[in-house]
Formats: structure tokens, sequence, C-alpha cells
């Protein structure tokens, strides 16, 4: 039997530029997200705040999701994302200049505190457009029999990024204050978008270019509803995300529980992406393809647990610990839905499949941040992280027991097959 190649996708070259964009773009995105969550709670030194933060950004990445796909599915994608992360620069830039003391020096508190909501907001606007369009370009750079592989080093590009970019925000928010780290990240959008253009422009796949935009739309949301394997690994992780949402609540447990200030919050921050990434170099060389569903179920499970864990800790080692096996039971999940979504969508229709998928789970981040700031609001912090895992504990057994097509979901002919067709 044949070895397979953990690297076969790293050979491509272009691959290997649209990881590196994707890890600066990452970087960047990851690390402005914490550095305007300490910025806004240490104006506001309210959790609410917070929840705001995943709301603004929330509800026009979910309102817009639908729309998003349809374009990505009729538009060419190496433009188009040229695009997203030309006006990314824009947000990245305002959000510098609103935390510039000298150019904003005669504005009030909430003068300051609108003007960031607004840029959130807009930020989420693209956030609509960044995940279809990153997936359906990703699978017009490699080979159908190299989509898994692909998946697993994209996805741990992602984490990696994940891992640096919270880390890097807590350091340099300590020794360079929150404008000049900004100044930071607007650098680093401007990096990968100079490497989007080293990708060559594809051919768009879809055959019913200029098909009307509701007629696109349903059947974008037909295919995923009636493909079950699809709708519960999405549904499953939205709802784990959902209600698992106690990343949001991090500053408060750096400044105000643990007492461990910017250095440990980028730490916390740094540790559940840690955890996913080892997870994802793992999964290069064991596939997670057998049983699939079971281990999707058994790992957003473990994902539960450790956030109840977090929950109830007062040590900070002890909050590391949990932080970083929640990210390996998230590693797992997420290459297992990557791999089911590129294995089962058509090539026409990945960027409204991509969008569903952002509705469901992408945005979930953003309204679990809301969810998160509400409880914590009414039923205290710890209080609401516990509620939150425990809530995913239920939600993973009750999938398990009315789901039956995802608890016996295995992926192995299916790799076997695009292998073939190859």
């Amino acid at each position: 039997m044949k070895t397979k190649d953990p690297y076969a996708s790293l050979r491509i070259k272009e691959f290997n530029i649209f990881l590196l964009m994707r890890f600066f773009l990452v970087f960047a995105w990851s690390m402005q997200f914490i550095i305007i969550e300490w910025q806004v709670y240490s104006l506001t030194k309210d959790p609410w705040s917070l929840g705001l933060i995943g709301a603004f950004e929330f509800l026009p990445a979910f309102s817009m999701a639908l729309f998003a796909g349809h374009i990505v599915d009729q538009k060419e994608k190496r433009n188009l994302l040229a695009l997203c992360i030309a006006l990314f620069s824009l947000i990245s830039f305002g959000l510098y200049f609103l935390t510039n003391t000298s150019f904003i020096a005669d504005w009030s508190q909430n003068t300051v505190l609108y003007s960031i909501y607004g840029l959130v907001f807009f930020g989420g606007f693209l956030r609509s457009f960044f995940g279809p369009t990153i997936f359906s370009l990703m699978a017009l750079i490699v080979p159908k029999k190299l989509y898994p592989n692909a998946a697993t080093w994209s996805s741990s590009t992602w984490q990696i990024s994940g891992v640096l970019g919270p880390a890097f925000a807590g350091y340099s928010i300590s020794f360079f204050g929150v404008s000049k780290s900004l100044s930071f990240v607007f650098i680093l959008v401007l990096i990968s978008l100079l490497l989007v253009f080293l990708i060559k422009k594809k051919p768009i796949l879809n055959p019913n270019k200029g098909e009307k935009i509701w007629k696109s739309l349903g059947e974008g949301i037909n295919y995923v509803f009636k493909t079950k394997a699809i709708l519960g690994a999405i549904t499953l992780d939205m709802i784990s995300v959902l209600f698992g949402g106690a990343i949001a609540l991090l500053p408060v447990f750096a400044q105000d529980i643990l007492k461990v200030g910017a250095e440990g919050f980028g730490a916390l921050r740094a540790a559940p992406a840690i955890g996913a990434f080892l997870t994802m170099l793992l999964t290069a060389y064991i596939p997670v393809s057998k049983n699939a569903g079971i281990k999707l179920l058994v790992a957003i499970f473990g994902f539960g647990i450790c956030i109840i864990t977090f929950g109830l800790s007062t040590s900070f080692i002890v909050s590391l610990v949990a932080l970083f096996f929640s990210g390996v039971t998230d590693g797992v999940s997420m290459v297992i839905r990557q791999t089911i979504l590129q294995l089962k969508t058509p090539d026409h229709m990945r960027g409204r499949v991509a969008s569903v998928n952002s509705m469901f789970v992408g945005s979930s981040n953003e309204l679990g941040a809301l969810e998160s700031g509400f409880t914590a609001k009414i039923m205290g912090t710890v209080t609401a992280v516990i509620f939150g895992g425990t809530m995913t504990l239920i939600t993973v057994v009750v999938t398990g027991i009315w789901n039956p097509i995802l608890r016996k979901l295995d992926l192995t002919k299916d790799l076997e097959e695009h292998e073939k067709s190859v």
C-alpha cells in the first residue's frame, strides 16, 4: 500500500503563496481583534461592551453571507480577494487613527467607542466575503485528490497565525501601546495584499453565470439542507461555538479574575490556537476520515468539558491548560468539518456553500461573543462560561442521539472516489 505524502499540497508553488498570504491576513485580523477587545474593555470596564463587538461584526456578516456567496460564485476569485484585502486595510488604518491620541485628543470617549464599533461593522461586511472567497480560491489552486491534505495545511496556517497574532498582540500592547500595535497590523495587511497578486487569476467554473440571485441563493441553501453530513457538522459546530464562547470574555478573566495583565491575556488567547495547530499538524500524518462522525462528536464534547474547566479555574496555569485542550478538540473538529465541505461541495457551488457555513459557524463566533457578554452581564462572568460549556455538552448528546447520519459518517470512501477520479 502506497504511503500518503503529508506534504503533497505543499509541493505546489501557488499553494505556498496562498498559505503565506493567509498567514499574514489572519495574523493581522486576529491581532487587530484582540487589540480592539482590550481597548474597548479598558475604556468601558463592562463585559457587555465585548458582546457588542461581536454583535456589530455578526449582523453584517450574517445578513450578507448568502449574497456574498452568490457573488463569489459569479466572479473571478483572485481579484475579488484582492479587493476585500484592500478594503480591510482601510479598516486597519481607521482603527490606528482612532487609537492615536494625537489625532483624537478632543474626541469624547463615546465618540471613539462608537467609531470603533462602526469600523467593526464594516469589517463584518467584509468578513462575509473573505470565507467563501478563500475557500473557493484554494479549491482552484490544488487538485481534488489533495483537498484533505490542503485543508489540513490551510487550517494549520490559520491556527498558527491565530497563535502568534493574539500572543503578539498581548505583548505588543504592553510594550508599544495600542496605537503602534495597530500600525503594525496595517503593514501586515498590505503585505498580504501584495502576496495575493502573485497568484494567477482563476477561471470561473459556475455554468450558470448571470443566474438570477434568488434562484442562485435557493440552490445553495437547498444543497446544504439536503446534504445531511454538511448540515449536521455545520449545525453541531455552530451551537458549540455559540455557547462555548469563553474566548470573548478573556479580557475580563485576564484583568479582573486571574489578574495577569496584557502578557497573560496574550498567553490565554494563544493557548487554544496552539492546541489546535499542533493537532492539525498531527492530522497531516494521522487522517481523521475514518469514523469521522464519531470523532467529531467526541471532539466537541471534549471542547465543552474544557470550557467548563476554564470557567471554574482560579489558577492561571490550569486556565492555560484548559484552553490548550479546548484548542486540541477544536482542531479535530475543524479538520473534519473542512474535509467534509471540500469533498462534498461541487465546484460551481463552493461560494454559496461556504457562505452558508459562514452564517452558521463563522458568524457564531461573533454571536457567541454577544451571548457571552449578555450572560456575563446577567449571571456573572464565571457562571456564564460554565453555562456555555454545559450547553455544548447537552448539544453533543442530543445531536448524537437524533442524527444517526452524522454519527455514522465515514469519509474514507469519499477520499477513494476523489483519488480514482483524477
